[in-house]
This record gives structure tokens, C-alpha cells and sequence, in this order.
């Protein structure tokens, strides 16, 4: 992929290796879970060597992504807070389909879209998470209603975080030059401008 010095910086090195160690661990607990969830899946355990491997790892791994993602939250949120023309953006995002990107607020790092998606990934991930830790027999035994109702809250809020990841990985195949900002850590200058003119104009200086 063709770079150029003139390309804008928009990932540090630890963002994006956090990043993708979030995006493995997602994989690999997305498997397993599978593989829990219904028969048609169990072959997946093998990726873990067997079902008991499988289970003992599971939340071991589901740790490791939670706080890889409360470091991403941390590094992230104060980029994702909902303005004004985040709202418009929103109101307006249906022409996005039909190509009419002129008439869209201008956006800043994040578009309303990106910011909406990352409050709702917080959102499953904590169901995910309070519902894992309180289903995580190892270490403690609480009456099984409780364990009941948290396995619900877990399919619940990993069918929720699945979908939402499909989201975020159709938006960046359908974004072109996306990608390469989480794999490289940069963007082009005109990627920058059309996609995000104010985020742009902050990090050039640039009035226009």
C-alpha cells in the first residue's frame, strides 16, 4: 500500500496493537462460545486443542479482551462524547447511501456513527462482562438462579457485541483506506479531508 510522508499519524503503536489484541481475543472467545452455544459449533473447540481446554480458557481470554477494551475506552472516550452535528450526521447518514456525502455535517476524528457504535460497545461488553464473572464457577458458587440469569445476559450480550463487530468490519471494508489507518497507523491527506474535514483541518493547520 503506497504511503507518503505527507500521510496523517491517526494511531499510535500501542493503539493499534491494543486494538488488535482486543480483535483476537474477541475471535478466539467468539469460537468458543460458539462451540458452547449450540452442537453444529463443538468442532470449533479444537482451535484449543478440546472441549475442557476450551472451557478452562474461555474466561481467561474473555479477561485479557476486557482489559484490553477498558484501555481503549480510557484512550478513546473523550473523542467519542455526542455533539450537535454528530446528531445531524446521524439524521442525514441514509444519503450516505446514495452517495450524497456533500450534504453531511462536517466530522471531526469520529463521525456520529463511529461514536454511537463505540457507547454501544461499551454497553454489551459490560453485560458481557458482569455476566461472565458472575457465571465463573472456579472461583465462586452463587445460587444458580443467578447463574441462570447471567448465562442469559451473556448470550444476550455477545449475540449484541457480535453483531456490532460485523458493523464495524463491513463499515471499514465499505470505507476505503480505513484499514490501513489500524494496520499502518496513518491515513492520506485526502482521505483525511473528505472523510473528516475538522479532524483534518486540526491536524494540518489548515483553514480550509
Amino acid at each position: 500500500m503506497k504511503r507518503s510522508p505527507r500521510d496523517l499519524k491517526r494511531y499510535g503503536a500501542g493503539e493499534r496493537a491494543n486494538h488488535w489484541l482486543v480483535a483476537i481475543t474477541f475471535v478466539l472467545l467468539a469460537a468458543s462460545g460458539l462451540a458452547f452455544f449450540h452442537p453444529a459449533f463443538y468442532p470449533l473447540v479444537q482451535l484449543f486443542g478440546s472441549g475442557t481446554w476450551a472451557r478452562i480458557l474461555h474466561p481467561y481470554i474473555g479477561v485479557v479482551m476486557a482489559l484490553g477494551f477498558v484501555l481503549m475506552v480510557f484512550s478513546f472516550w473523550r473523542l467519542n462524547i455526542i455533539r450537535a452535528n454528530d446528531i445531524q450526521w446521524l439524521k442525514e447518514a441514509p444519503k450516505l447511501v446514495t452517495e450524497e456525502h456533500h450534504v453531511m455535517p462536517e466530522q471531526d476524528k469520529y463521525n456520529g456513527g463511529q461514536k454511537v457504535l463505540f457507547w454501544l460497545l461499551i454497553a454489551s461488553m459490560l453485560g458481557l462482562t458482569l455476566s461472565g464473572v458472575l457465571m465463573w464457577r472456579a472461583w465462586w458458587n452463587l445460587p444458580v438462579d443467578i447463574v441462570r440469569a447471567s448465562a442469559v445476559l451473556h448470550a444476550v450480550s455477545a449475540t449484541v457485541l457480535f453483531g456490532l463487530i460485523i458493523m464495524h468490519i463491513y463499515a471499514a471494508i465499505w470505507t476505503r483506506g480505513t484499514i490501513r489507518a489500524m494496520v499502518y497507523g496513518t491515513v492520506n491527506r485526502a482521505w483525511a479531508k473528505y472523510h473528516h474535514p475538522l479532524w483534518y483541518r486540526r491536524m494540518t493547520g489548515e483553514k480550509d
